[in-house]
């Protein structure tokens, strides 16, 4: 038979080391939980000072974007400079301003293009290019020419009298509200509107155009750009971009 291996002999603890080490527990989990508690407290502070942070944790990413790249045209206002041979701009909206900053949304409904594809002309002017800087990247805008004037107000020119929407098609209507101008019938307000002069506050007659679009167009975002193009400024090609809407 193998021999027996001896037993072990198990140490004894006095009791009173026992307790110095369960005390010592006791301790060191104190101190942790306040150093926990200390740093909640630190991070609570620094969430208070840091306004960068409150942004971060409060606004939405557009509202963000929006406040950055508005701190930019304040520090570089250099932008596009307003053309000398170009006087009349048409301007369209093309994207949604949902979760965008009160700044862009305020300067939206003063510009009237409270509806996705609704349209309308402005004068060029210093103000009015710092204007559409504030929504560039929500709007496209250009330089329509005579005849994409004119196709715009014979098709989709409306006119708000009397809290009724009617279309352009009577001469009296507009003689009877626009004759103080000597605008007395349609022609003439196309003139006045695409050849801006004095009376070009013959505009606020107008209803914004409310053209149409492809149903598919907001749902795909790759064919919609390909299709529309990018928000921004794009000159006189804004043509093409009225007979393919109009």
């Amino acid at each position: 038979m193998a021999a027996e291996e001896p037993r072990k002999k198990i140490l004894l603890v006095p009791e009173n080391l026992l307790k110095k080490r369960k005390a010592y527990q006791a301790l060191k989990a104190t101190q942790a939980e306040q150093a926990l508690l200390q740093r909640k407290e630190q991070r609570k502070g620094k969430e208070i000072k840091f306004k960068r942070l409150e942004w971060f944790l409060h606004d939405s990413w557009r509202q963000l974007r929006d406040r950055v790249r508005l701190r930019r045209l304040e520090v570089k206002p250099h932008g596009l400079e307003v053309p000398d041979k170009h006087s009349l701009a048409f301007v369209l909206r093309i994207e949604r301003i949902n979760g965008v900053s009160l700044l862009v949304q305020r300067t939206i409904a003063r510009l009237r293009l409270n509806k996705i594809f609704s349209g309308v002309f402005m004068q060029v002017t210093p103000q009015t290019i710092k204007t559409l800087r504030i929504v560039e990247p929500y709007v496209t805008w250009g330089f329509p020419n005579l005849k994409s004037v004119r196709e715009l107000i014979l098709k989709r020119g409306q006119a708000k009298v009397k809290n009724k929407i009617i279309p352009l098609t009577d001469n009296t209507v507009i003689e009877e509200h626009l004759g103080k101008f000597g605008v007395i019938c349609l022609e003439d307000l196309i003139h006045e509107i695409a050849f801006p002069g004095k009376n070009f506050q013959v505009i606020g007659f107008l209803r914004p155009f409310q053209l149409s679009a492809a149903r598919h167009a907001t749902k795909n975002r790759v064919g919609f750009l390909k299709e529309m193009g990018s928000p921004g400024y794009r000159g006189e090609r804004i043509n093409q971009l009225i007979r393919q809407l109009n």
